[in-house]
């Protein structure tokens, strides 16, 4: 597993790996290459892992009514529950 010493920090304050940015260790963002929809730079410890996640064909269909506020209630569900989580370093930590 890589380290931090893997991570090169830029001027911007970004975090520079494999070639991919971040704006910082356990922030996902959308990933622009691969088939999955985001990716973060997750770090327990000193150990850091970049995950995947997300089916890249699957849409959520905000514009009707009913689903988006089943998608906004979803959405702080799973905000609760990622923040009782401890291990950062899985894929389910951020799914």
């Amino acid at each position: 597993m890589a380290t931090t010493k893997n991570v090169t920090r830029l001027p911007s304050g970004r975090l520079k790996y494999r070639d991919e940015t971040f704006a910082g260790y356990n922030k996902p963002k959308r990933s622009k290459k691969g088939s999955k929809k985001s990716v973060v730079l997750a770090k327990k410890g000193t150990e850091i892992k970049m995950v995947r996640f997300g089916d890249a064909n699957m849409t959520i269909k905000k514009d009707q009514p009913g689903r988006r506020k089943n998608l906004e209630l979803g959405i702080v569900v799973i905000r609760q529950k990622i923040s009782l989580r401890q291990d950062t370093g899985r894929v389910r930590h951020g799914s």
